[in-house]
């Protein structure tokens, strides 16, 4: 399936009436689910949620939202990741077992959008409705996605890029995948914008880190000796971000040297701006998706309408707006 805009359609499976067991009450969330079938005759609702990993705030506070919808909703949820966003084989063995606890609905996070086609199939020949966030699995089981607009933040990163440096210059990317759709779009989104409308900023180097700190300062730092006259560094994530905020701190570059640009917040990408090291960076809204998954999960088990594209919108923020009451809400510590 495409996850264009807007398309509403009828989610194709009615939820089946799942036998539940050894689970706490409305709204919790369970580490484990309650067991191979399931579990225990209250006749509650289980949605189970598998995340693209578990460490990076962003996924905390998507598991957060997912939290309070639940609550709201009244169901019951599991919330689960691998310890890093590159391991895929981890993640489908979680994909897996959820699958082998028949819940009412599936949301998940995609790692590998191909790896995952096989284990949805399974999903959908037991009806199991499948809904996705953040990045969807390629195939036609997924019936929503909830997710920013990845390919329209990248370019909101790349106008600002853009202004910062004076329009010229050149500029670098350590991005998170090359894989991923959000790794895709993101850089591509950047990318795309620079070459159309900045005929005088150079993309000089692009490499990707897997979304972590240290791997992503090594990139950084041997992109600013590789390039002296470098003015931008763009990274497409949390970790891909603060490891360019690490280099230039390990290389003792004066504050705004290199314009460096983010992606996602978090403390310490927060502390980074305010303390002028980062420019600043592209927030999405987190607790909008997990909320709005667990929503979409909900009411396709329910055999409810849902809409093909949540976007859950995307910001950009820096030392001049990061107190407004707007962008504070969807920043997250």
């Amino acid at each position: 399936m495409r996850f264009g805009k807007k398309t509403a359609f009828a989610a194709l499976v009615a939820a089946s009436a799942l036998v539940m067991a050894g689970c706490a009450g409305g709204g919790d969330v369970i580490e484990e689910g309650g067991g191979t079938d399931g579990g225990s005759g209250d006749g509650e609702m289980y949605i189970a949620l598998v995340s693209k990993g578990f460490q990076h705030q962003f996924w905390q506070a998507v598991k957060k939202g997912a939290e309070q919808k639940a609550e709201e909703l009244g169901v019951k949820i599991t919330f689960e990741g691998p310890a890093a966003e590159t391991e895929i084989a981890q993640q489908l063995e979680m994909l897996t077992a959820a699958i082998d606890k028949n819940p009412d609905a599936i949301a998940y996070a995609a790692l590998d959008p191909e790896a995952c086609v096989a284990p949805l199939e399974q999903a959908k020949s037991k009806d199991i409705p499948v809904v996705y966030f953040d990045a969807p699995c390629n195939g036609d089981v997924g019936l929503s996605l909830s997710a920013t607009d990845s390919k329209v933040a990248g370019a909101l990163a790349a106008e600002h890029m853009a202004e910062l440096i004076g329009g010229e210059g050149e500029v670098a990317i350590v991005g998170h995948s090359q894989i991923n759709s959000t790794g895709v779009e993101r850089r591509d989104g950047f990318v795309d914008k620079i070459e159309a409308d900045y005929p005088d900023i150079e993309i000089v180097d692009i490499q990707y880190g897997d979304g972590d700190h240290l791997k992503s300062a090594d990139i950084a730092k041997a992109m600013i000796a590789a390039h002296p006259d470098l003015k931008g560094i763009y990274g497409t994530n949390e970790g891909s971000a603060i490891g360019v905020v690490n280099a230039v701190n390990e290389l003792n570059l004066e504050k705004g040297k290199i314009t460096i640009i983010g992606f996602d917040s978090g403390a310490a990408q927060i502390n980074a701006i305010k303390d002028g090291t980062m420019a600043g960076a592209i927030t999405q809204d987190p607790i909008g998706i997990g909320e709005q998954v667990v929503q979409a999960a909900y009411d396709a088990a329910n055999g409810d309408s849902v809409e093909e594209f949540y976007d859950t919108g995307s910001y950009w923020y820096d030392a001049k707006n990061i107190e407004d009451e707007d962008i504070a809400a969807v920043l997250y510590e």
